[in-house]
C-alpha cells in the first residue's frame, strides 16, 4: 500500500528528488525519483504529473551528447509515472510523443534510428506504449490529425525500422506492438471502439503510411525463419489490421471521386494527405496483392502452427472487411483458406472451419458476384491441372489439391450453378474428375477369387446382415492414388456437387460420358453413384444450407433412367470369366440375338465382331463395373427409402443375378446391395424381401428359363433365392423345377450344365432344410454301427447286451453262408426284394407317400442316372455334385434311397474304375456318402465291382509315390491315393467288409506305411489301419507284428511251444516308425477296454 496518499505529502516526498535530478541531471537521480515515485499513491501523482514530469522532460532536452544509462534511466522513470496516471492534455501528449520519439532517432536522419544500446531501445519503446495505452479517449484522437501526420509519419518510420532491423526478438516484437497501439488496433479495453466517422478520419490519415508499413511488414513476415514465430506472428496481424482498416469497404464507399479543397493555411498538409478514390483503391489494391500473395505462399507452409493459423486471422479478417476493394487478390488467399482445412495442426483445422462456416453464413460469396467469379476462375484452374497434379505430387500434395478443390466448391455453395452452367467449366471439371477416378486394373486376383457353387457367403438363409454394408463400397484400387482419405475426397467433392447443383444437368452430363466410351464408365457410374446421394443429403458435409431441398420425386426421375442405363444388357452382362461352363453358353447367346457370352454363374459379356481379344485388365474392368453399378443400385434404395419398392419390379431380378454370380467380388458386392435395399425398404432381412417377392421372381424365372440366352442368369437368381430362403419357398418353386426336369427330359445338349447348376442349387437347399439328423440312421445301417461302435472311439465300453447281439449277427451270418437261408447275393435283379423282405416293416397299413421335397430328390436322382454317362466331363462332375446331394435328402426315406441306389450303381462304378481322375475322385466321394446312408446293402457290390479295382490301384501306385519328390502331391494321381486311403477305412466300417476283404484291404495299405511315401499318404494309411482296428483287432495286429514284432513272448509253461511271429528279431526298416505307433495305439485301446470289462465285472 503506498505510504503518501495525498497530494501534500507526496509532493513533500518527491519535491527533494526533483530538485535534485534538475540540479543534476544523472543516472542515479533519476533512479532515487523512480524509487520514490513507488510510495505514492496513483490518485496523488495524478495530481503531481505536470511537476513530475518537468525535471525528466527537462533532462532529455538539454542539448549535448549524454549518456544512454542516463536516458534509459529518465525514460523508465517516465514510463512508471505513465503507467500510474492518465495524459488528460493535448500538449502533454504531443510533446511527450515527440520528445520520445527524438530518444530513438540519429541526430544525422531524424527518420532512422540511432545505434542505440538494445537497452535503450526497448526502454523508449515501452514508454511510447505505455504513452499511448496513459492518454484519454479524446486526448489520443488528437494525436490523428492531419496536423500531426508529420510527427506520426516520423514515429511510423522509427519503429518500422527497428521491426525490420533490429537482430533481437524482444525488440522486433515490442516495435510491431507499438505499432499496433499507434495505428489504434490495439487489443486492450482501455481503448474505446472508434466510431464510423472517427474510423474514417485515422483510415484517411494513416492511408499515407500504408505502403511503408505494408512493404516493411512483409519483408518482418516473409524473413529469416530464425527470427521464429512471434515477430512474424505481430506483424501478420498488425498488416491485416492497417490493410482493413485503410481498405475498408464501408470507408471506401464514403470516399468522394474528387479531393476536397483544404484551407490555404494547411495547403502543406494536404499534400502529404491520400485521397482514397477508386484510382488510388484500383491501383492500391493491385500491389496490395503481390505482397499478400508472397504472405500467403510463404506463411502457408510456415513450420510454426501459430503463423499459418494467423494467416486464417488475415483471410478471414480480410474477407469480411475488403471483399470489394481486394477482391482479385482473394484467389490467393481464399486458396490458402481452403489449403489449410487440412492442416496437420488441430487448431489450425478447426479455426479454418470455423472461417469457412461463418463466410457460409454470411453469404459474403453468395452476395458479392466478383468474388464468386474469382472462385469460379480458380476452380477452372485447378480442375484443369487436377490430373497432373495428381499424376505428380504425393499423397500429402494429393489430399492438400483436394480440398482445396473441396473447399472452393462448398464457399460457391448455391452460387456453383454458374460454373456448372459454363460448358468450358462443367467439361474441365468432369473430364478431372473421370481421369482422377481411374481404376487400376491390374489385379489378378480379381478374376481369380471365385464363389463355389454350394456355399452361402453369410452363413445361414435370411440372416444376412445389413450393417456391414452400410456406407457401401468394396475397396477399390486407383491408378492415380493409394491413399482412402484421398477417394474420401473425391467423394465429397461429388457429393457436394449433387447437394447444390443442378442434378438433372449433371446427371445428363455424366450419364453422356458413361455411354460415351468404355474407358469412361466405371468413373462416370461412381460419381452418378456419389452426385444421387449428395443430392438426397446423405452423407454430405457442406457449409451451408441450399436454397430448396429435393423432394423423393425430384429424386425418382433421375435414379430410374440410371437404373434403366445400369441393367441394360449391354452393361450388365459383361464377360468376367473365361471358363469352359461359360464359353459353352456363347452360341445360344448369340444365336438369341444378343452379341454377348454368357457364364453359368457369372456373367457375359457384349462383344460385337470380330471379338476382342480377352485379357485380365478386360474381365477386371467389367467387375469393377458390375460392382460400382450394384452399389449403385443399394445407393438408390438408400435415397429413396421406402419409395424404392415402386423400383424393385425392375431393380431386384438383376441384383439377384449377381448376387449368384461365381465372381466373388461381384457376388459379394451384390449381397450388400440387397441388403441395403432390404434397410431402405423396410424389410427384416433378405429372406423376407425374397419371399415378399417371390410371385414376381418366380414368374420371372420361369419365362427366362424358356429362353436358352436367359438360362444362365434365371439360374443365378434361383440360386440365390434358394440360398437366402427357408422351406416356405419350396412351393413357389416346385413348378420351375418341374418344369426344369421336363426341359432336361427333352434336351441334354448345352442345356444340361445350367439345368444341373439349378438342380444343384435346389438340392442344396433341401439338404439344408431338410437334412436328417445324425441319429437318424438307415434300420440296415444300425446293425453295423452296433457291431462297431464299440471300438468306435477306443473309450466305450462293451455292454452284455452288445456282445449277445454280436453273437446272434455271427450266427445269422454263418447261416447265411451255409445255405439254411434264402440267398440275396446271386442275382442283381432279385437283391431289391429280398432286401425289401429282410427289411423290417414299420407301419401295418398302406406305405404313407413321399414328402414333396423327398419326391423331388428322388425324381432328380432318375436324371443322374441318365446323365453320368455324359460325354463332357464337367457335366458328369455336376451329375456326381447332385447325385451326392439326392443320397443325403432321400437318406430318411430307405425303402426308396435303396431301389434308386440298386439303379444307379453301374453307372457309378464305371465312373470309378475307367473315367477321368476328377470324376473318379468325385466319385469316390458319392460313395463314400452311399455307403453312410445305405450301409451294408452296398457290401457285397463294394467287395465285388469297386474293392478289387481300388485295392490293385493302390498296390500299382505304390512305387511311383515312392520314388516321387515333392511336386508329386500337386499332381492327381497323389490326390486320388490320397482321397482313396482317407476315406477308405470309413468306407470298409461303414460297409460292414468281411475278413478277406479287410486283409484286401490291409495289404493294399501297408506299402504306404513305408517312411518313403510323402508323409500324408503314411498318415491316411495309419487312419486306415486305425478303422480296421475297431473292425478287427486281432488280425490287425498279427499283421502288424508280421512286419515288426518289437517285444519276444515267452511261453508261460515250459511244456509250450515258442511263439514265432515274422517281425520278430528284424532290424528297424523304412516300416518300423508307422507300425510301432499303430501298435502302441492298439495297446492302449486294449487296456483301455480290459480296465474297462473289469470294472463291469466288479460286485457293487
Amino acid at each position: 500500500m503506498a505510504a503518501f496518499d495525498t497530494p501534500r505529502e507526496a509532493f513533500g516526498a518527491l519535491r527533494p528528488a526533483c530538485v535534485r535530478l534538475a540540479r543534476a541531471q544523472t543516472a542515479e537521480n533519476a533512479a532515487r525519483l523512480q524509487a520514490r515515485l513507488a510510495a505514492v499513491s496513483a490518485p496523488a501523482l495524478q495530481e503531481l504529473q505536470e511537476y513530475v514530469l518537468f525535471p525528466l522532460r527537462f533532462a532529455l532536452k538539454l542539448p549535448g551528447p549524454k549518456q544512454e544509462r542516463l536516458v534509459q534511466s529518465v525514460v523508465q522513470c517516465i514510463a512508471s509515472v505513465l503507467a500510474a496516471t492518465c495524459v488528460r492534455k493535448q500538449e502533454l501528449l504531443q510533446e511527450l510523443f515527440s520528445e520520445l520519439c527524438r530518444c530513438l532517432s540519429a541526430p544525422c536522419g531524424p527518420s532512422t534510428a540511432a545505434p542505440l544500446s538494445e537497452e535503450l531501445k526497448l526502454a523508449v519503446i515501452q514508454a511510447l506504449h505505455t504513452l499511448m495505452h496513459s492518454a484519454s479517449g479524446d486526448v489520443i484522437l488528437s494525436l490523428y490529425q492531419p496536423s500531426t501526420l508529420p510527427l506520426l509519419g516520423f514515429a511510423v518510420s522509427l519503429l518500422l525500422g527497428l521491426a525490420e532491423q533490429e537482430k533481437a526478438r524482444q525488440i522486433k516484437i515490442s516495435a510491431l506492438n507499438c505499432l499496433q497501439v499507434l495505428v489504434l488496433q490495439c487489443e486492450c479495453r482501455e481503448h474505446r471502439h472508434l466510431d464510423a466517422d472517427e474510423a474514417q478520419q485515422c483510415g484517411d490519415l494513416f492511408a499515407s503510411f500504408l505502403p511503408g508499413i505494408s512493404i516493411t511488414l512483409s519483408r518482418v513476415i516473409t524473413g529469416d525463419i530464425k527470427q521464429g514465430h512471434k515477430p512474424a506472428v505481430s506483424a501478420i496481424r498488425l498488416f491485416y489490421q492497417i490493410v482493413g482498416l485503410v481498405m475498408a469497404d464501408e470507408q471506401l464507399a464514403r470516399i468522394p471521386k474528387n479531393k476536397e479543397k483544404l484551407p490555404v493555411e494547411q495547403s502543406r498538409i494536404s499534400e502529404l494527405m491520400v485521397h482514397r478514390g477508386p484510382d488510388w483503391s484500383k491501383s492500391t489494391a493491385e500491389k496490395l496483392g503481390l505482397l499478400l500473395h508472397r504472405i500467403v505462399e510463404f506463411s502457408s507452409v510456415h513450420p510454426h502452427w501459430k503463423v499459418r493459423l494467423e494467416l486464417v486471422e488475415l483471410v478471414h479478417h480480410l474477407l469480411r472487411s475488403c471483399s470489394r476493394s481486394l477482391v482479385g487478390s482473394f484467389s490467393h488467399l481464399l486458396k490458402a483458406l481452403v489449403g489449410l482445412v487440412s492442416d496437420e495442426s488441430s487448431e489450425v483445422q478447426s479455426r479454418c472451419s470455423e472461417v469457412l462456416q461463418d463466410i457460409a453464413e454470411q453469404r459474403v460469396v453468395a452476395q458479392n458476384r466478383a468474388l464468386a467469379d474469382v472462385l469460379s476462375e480458380n476452380l477452372h484452374a485447378l480442375a484443369t491441372a487436377l490430373p497432373r497434379l495428381m499424376s505428380s505430387q504425393d499423397d500429402a500434395g494429393k489430399i492438400s489439391t483436394l480440398s482445396l478443390l473441396l473447399g472452393y466448391l462448398k464457399l460457391l455453395g448455391p452460387r456453383i450453378n454458374i460454373v456448372l452452367n459454363s460448358a468450358s467449366h462443367l467439361h474441365r471439371l468432369s473430364k478431372a474428375l473421370i481421369q482422377v477416378l481411374e481404376l487400376d486394373v491390374t489385379d489378378v486376383k480379381i478374376v481369380e477369387n471365385r464363389r463355389g457353387g454350394s456355399e452361402s457367403p453369410r452363413g445361414l438363409p435370411g440372416s444376412l446382415g445389413t450393417g456391414a454394408w452400410r456406407g457401401g463400397c468394396q475397396k477399390k484400387y486407383f491408378r492415380f492414388f493409394t491413399e482412402e482419405k484421398v477417394f474420401q475426397l473425391l467423394q465429397q467433392v461429388c457429393r457436394v456437387l449433387g447437394y447444390y447443383g443442378n442434378l438433372y444437368l449433371l446427371v445428363d452430363h455424366f450419364m453422356g460420358l458413361y455411354g460415351e466410351s468404355g474407358a469412361y464408365r466405371k468413373q462416370a457410374a461412381m460419381v452418378l453413384n456419389e452426385l444421387l446421394a449428395g443430392a438426397a443429403g446423405v452423407g454430405v458435409d457442406v457449409l451451408q444450407e441450399r436454397e430448396a431441398s429435393l423432394t423423393t420425386d425430384d429424386l425418382r426421375g433421375p435414379i430410374t433412367s440410371i437404373l434403366e442405363e445400369y441393367t441394360d444388357q449391354a452393361n450388365w452382362y459383361l464377360l468376367t470369366s473365361i471358363d469352359a461352363e461359360e464359353t459353352g453358353h456363347e452360341q445360344p447367346m448369340q444365336h438369341a440375338g444378343l452379341a454377348a457370352r454368357p457364364g453359368g454363374a457369372c456373367s457375359s459379356a457384349l462383344l460385337l465382331p470380330p471379338e476382342p481379344p480377352v485379357t485380365t485388365s478386360t474381365m477386371n474392368s467389367n467387375i469393377w463395373q458390375i460392382c460400382i453399378q450394384l452399389e449403385g443400385v443399394g445407393c438408390f434404395a438408400g435415397v429413396l427409402g421406402k419409395e424404392f419398392r415402386v423400383l424393385l419390379l425392375s431393380a431386384l431380378y438383376p441384383v439377384l443375378e449377381k448376387a449368384g454370380d461365381r465372381t466373388l467380388l461381384i457376388s459379394e458386392t451384390a449381397l450388400g446391395a440387397l441388403a441395403d435395399v432390404c434397410e431402405a425398404c423396410g424389410y427384416r432381412s433378405v429372406q423376407c424381401l425374397i419371399s415378399e417377392n417371390s410371385d414376381y421372381l418366380v414368374n420371372s424365372i420361369s419365362l427366362s428359363l424358356r429362353q436358352p440366352a436367359h438360362q444362365p442368369h434365371a439360374a443365378q437368381v434361383l440360386d440365390t433365392m434358394l440360398r437366402h430362403s427357408d422351406a416356405s419357398l419350396l412351393p413357389l418353386v416346385e413348378d420351375v423345377i418341374q418344369d426344369v426336369l421336363s426341359t432336361l427330359d427333352q434336351s441334354y445338349g448345352h442345356q444340361a450344365p445350367t439345368f444341373l447348376r439349378v438342380l444343384h442349387s435346389v438340392l442344396t437347399a433341401l439338404a439344408q432344410w431338410f437334412g436328417s439328423p445324425c441319429s437318424e440312421e438307415h434300420p440296415q445301417g444300425q446293425a453295423a454301427k452296433g457291431q462297431s461302435g464299440t471300438w468306435s472311439l477306443g473309450q466305450q465300453v462293451l455292454t452284455k447286451q452288445e456282445v449277445e447281439q454280436f453273437f446272434l449277427n455271427y450266427i445269422r451270418e454263418k447261416q447265411v453262408a451255409e445255405g439254411n437261408l434264402p440267398d440275396t447275393g446271386e442275382e442283381e435283379a432279385d437283391e431289391v426284394p429280398s432286401l425289401a423282405k429282410l427289411e423290417p416293416d414299420n407301419s401295418d397299413t398302406e406305405e404313407a407317400p413321399l414328402p414333396s421335397h423327398a419326391q423331388l430328390a428322388k425324381d432328380v436322382m432318375e436324371r443322374c442316372i441318365h446323365l453320368l454317362s455324359a460325354g463332357k466331363l464337367r457335366v458328369r462332375l455336376q451329375v456326381l455334385d447332385v447325385l451326392e446331394l439326392c443320397v443325403t435328402v432321400l437318406h430318411p426315406h430307405g425303402n426308396h434311397l435303396l431301389p434308386m441306389a440298386h439303379r444307379v450303381w453301374p453307372a457309378l462304378v464305371t465312373r470309378l474304375i475307367s473315367d477321368d481322375p476328377l470324376a473318379v475322385l468325385r466319385a469316390f466321394k458319392v460313395l463314400c456318402t452311399l455307403a453312410e446312408k445305405c450301409g451294408d446293402f452296398l457290401r457285397q457290390r463294394f467287395s465285388k465291382d469297386v474293392l478289387p479295382k481300388l485295392t490293385s490301384s493302390l498296390l500299382s501306385q505304390a512305387p511311383a509315390s515312392a520314388r516321387a519328390g515333392p511336386v508329386y502331391s500337386h499332381t492327381l494321381a497323389f490326390k486320388l491315393q490320397l482321397a482313396v486311403l482317407q476315406g477308405l477305412g470309413s468306407l470298409c466300417e461303414k460297409l460292414d467288409m468281411g475278413e478277406s476283404d479287410l486283409n484286401k484291404v490291409a495289404d493294399a495299405c501297408l506299402v504306404y506305411l513305408s517312411a518313403k511315401q510323402p508323409k500324408k499318404l503314411q498318415e491316411a494309411a495309419q487312419s486306415v489301419f486305425l478303422h480296421l482296428m475297431h473292425m478287427d483287432p486281432d488280425s490287425t495286429w498279427l499283421l502288424l507284428n508280421e512286419v515288426c514284432c518289437p517285444q519276444q513272448y515267452k511261453p508261460p509253461h515250459a511244456s509250450l511251444r515258442p511263439v514265432r511271429l515274422g517281425g520278430m528279431g528284424r532290424q528297424h526298416n523304412e516300416f518300423t516308425h508307422n507300425v510301432l505307433l499303430l501298435l502302441e495305439q492298439l495297446q492302449q485301446q486294449e487296456s483301455v477296454t480290459l480296465q474297462a470289462g473289469t470294472q463291469e465285472a466288479s460286485p457293487l
